[in-house]
């Protein structure tokens, strides 16, 4: 099977163009656990099929390094965006792409960036989904291994719960899993750590649902932003800096549309035989 690698931030994936490739529905959890250990595989924080779609120009299918399938990933439907232009699938530069989140629209611009429309917020409680009946969830805490954590939830498609701390020099993987995994959440949550440097700039670090802590996360930074507006924490034009480079964010305040800007690039390319 002939592949691609591709990362977004650092956030890397194994790419796979379903119009050239065979691979059966029901062997794909298995494929992204073995394609993505990153010892006997190929490595990456998950796999990406591209195929056709009924409804928009392409679709996007993503599953994390775990086999579980993930509804969205902003870095990836940017790299989705970039490898369909750049092998020649299309020669449109504004695209649709289906994923489990809806249709997701990516701009490549001039200067090779990718801006990607991620479509409004969720907020409300039931909706992200979790167990919190509140139409918005600002400031709710829950105790992970005897201290009590405060945290926003926000939906980008992929449910995610922001919480701001004062530093970066924290033990992730003693609260990622914790949170992830929390009763709260019947789908589990993606947990985005964000410490605030500016009204125009924070720094963040993010615990991936399926995934462990990864490089960076789109929807987690879409998430993070609007998190921090509704904190008033931040304004509503932000960059973020996360552990594998900077994303732009924008929080529309008349189409209330969050819009993100960042970068995509081939690693290599090869065939996996595992």
């Amino acid at each position: 099977m002939k592949f691609t690698k591709m990362e977004g931030l650092g956030n890397d994936y194994v790419y796979v163009n379903a119009f050239d490739e065979e691979i059966e529905e029901k062997e794909l959890p298995e494929l992204a656990q073995k394609i993505s250990d990153r010892h006997f595989g190929v490595g990456g924080d998950g796999l990406v099929v591209i195929a056709r779609s009924d409804r928009a120009d392409f679709k996007m299918k993503m599953l994390n390094s775990d086999g579980s399938e993930a509804e969205m990933c902003g870095n990836a439907v940017r790299c989705v965006a970039k490898y369909v232009y750049e092998k020649g699938l299309t020669d449109r530069t504004e695209l649709e792409i289906e994923t489990l989140a809806g249709i997701i629209k990516p701009t490549i611009l001039p200067d090779g960036q990718i801006r990607v429309d991620m479509g409004e917020p969720i907020l409300s409680g039931k909706d992200i989904p979790s167990h919190i009946d509140k139409e918005l969830v600002v400031g709710e805490k829950i105790e992970i291994n005897g201290r009590w954590i405060a945290f926003t939830l926000v939906s980008m498609g992929n449910p995610h719960a922001v919480t701001f701390v004062d530093a970066m020099d924290f033990d992730i993987a003693a609260i990622g899993p914790r949170v992830e995994a929390h009763r709260l959440f019947p789908n589990r949550v993606n947990t985005e750590f964000v410490e605030i440097a500016a009204r125009d700039e924070v720094k963040m670090r993010v615990w991936e649902r399926g995934a462990g802590e990864t490089m960076a996360c789109g929807t987690g930074a879409c998430a993070a932003v609007v998190a921090a507006c509704l904190n008033d924490l931040t304004d509503r034009v932000v960059k973020v800096h996360l552990l594998g480079g900077d994303l732009s964010v924008h929080w529309d305040e008349v189409s209330n549309r969050v819009f993100m800007t960042g970068p995509a690039r081939f690693v290599f390319e090869g065939e996996y035989n595992g």
